[in-house]
């Protein structure tokens, strides 16, 4: 056994889980509330500590807190084992997202899978079991149809989302995201696409399927973690609180931070394949290759690249959600079959014969 390796890869994961993407998940929550009392021209948290700051610990100690009250009629060992099968596949995508490109000689990567997307989707898709779960064993009827929504929404999106990154796999040839992330830091990113050896014009004219993948990949991003304006399988004004209204205490935690948990790798796998990643524009401090040595110090740099670029992201998370109306749910189910689901179809087609076009040896 490599002992190394097991050492190696559990640093990985308790710096990246549990240093990065829980306190992640937890001041996003406080950047939540910030940013819609500013549009709403409220104040926000501001009274533990500095601005708020110390807000989210305070909401987390309350949740260990308070009593851990289970109903007296649901289905008590699926009711328990929702709220897991919730959270737990939010976090385990974030095993195969390069946060960074080399630190130390080791690669800024869990698991360094051939088949990235592919392993994104397929645990992500998992957590609407703990939804379906949660629905059906809380015995009530607001929670079920939350979880019914769910699996539509899921089924409904999923195809499209499914879809939107084909185009881009056919222009990388490749599914490893890391080798995604080093030929945008090479010849620019999927959305700006302004350096590099290839030229300009052909450049702009593949950006134009890449955008519409973009739109349909974070339209479908939003349904697929319920948020605004998809968050109809917890619609307050219809629905109480839909599949968690019989929660409480650390299982309704638990909802919480699995839903802001996927809107962060959601947001870092759009920064991988649209946004370059942990690379910098122009190529600045780029590898020569994937496998190419780095000094420590840009290994850091692009750490933080990455993460700003996450920020970013989670701030567009949070600003479209409180500057739109939620859909009904026939238009949602209908945006989603009627239209994404061509326009992805069509924009396979499209991005294939513009490859067969502008690269005809291929």
């Amino acid at each position: 056994m490599d002992w190394t390796f097991l050492a190696i890869s559990a640093v990985k994961i308790i710096g990246l889980v549990f240093l990065t993407i829980m306190p992640m998940v937890a001041y996003s929550v406080w950047a939540e509330r910030r940013v819609s009392a500013a549009i709403q021209d409220r104040v926000g948290p501001n009274r533990v500590g500095i601005a708020g700051l110390l807000q989210p610990i305070a909401d987390g100690l309350k949740f260990i807190l308070k009593e851990d009250f289970t109903p007296s009629h649901v289905r008590k060992t699926y009711y328990w084992m929702a709220p897991a099968l919730t959270m737990v596949p939010s976090l385990l995508t974030c095993a195969v997202l390069p946060f960074g490109s080399k630190l130390f000689g080791e690669k800024m990567v869990i698991a360094d899978l051939d088949v990235g997307p592919l392993f994104v989707f397929a645990i992500a898709s998992l957590s609407v079991y703990g939804i379906v779960l949660a629905g059906w064993a809380s015995n009530s009827k607001y929670p079920f149809f939350g979880g019914v929504r769910s699996t539509s929404q899921m089924i409904s999106y999923e195809i499209s989302l499914g879809l939107s990154i084909v185009p881009l796999l056919m222009i990388f040839g490749t599914l490893n995201l890391g080798e995604i992330v080093q030929y945008q830091a090479v010849e620019g990113w999927t959305l700006l696409p302004i350096w590099g050896e290839e030229p300009l014009w052909k450049k702009a004219i593949i950006a134009v399927p890449m955008f519409i993948s973009f739109v349909i990949f974070m339209t479908s991003i939003f349904a697929e973690t319920n948020r605004l304006p998809f968050d109809l399988p917890e619609c307050e004004t219809e629905l109480v609180a839909g599949y968690h209204t019989e929660y409480s205490s650390m299982k309704f935690a638990l909802f919480f931070l699995g839903e802001y948990a996927a809107m962060i790798i959601g947001s870092g796998l759009a920064v991988t394949l649209f946004f370059g990643g942990w690379s910098l524009p122009f190529g600045w401090l780029a590898p020569e290759s994937i496998d190419a040595e780095i000094p420590w110090w840009h290994g850091f740099i692009h750490m933080g690249a990455f993460f700003g670029k996450v920020i970013a992201i989670i701030l567009f998370f949070i600003w479209i959600r409180w500057s739109l109306p939620r859909f009904r749910y026939d238009q949602l189910m209908r945006l989603g079959w009627v239209f994404f689901f061509e326009i992805a179809v069509i924009n396979v087609i499209l991005t294939a014969v513009l490859l067969i076009w502008l690269k005809p040896g291929i």
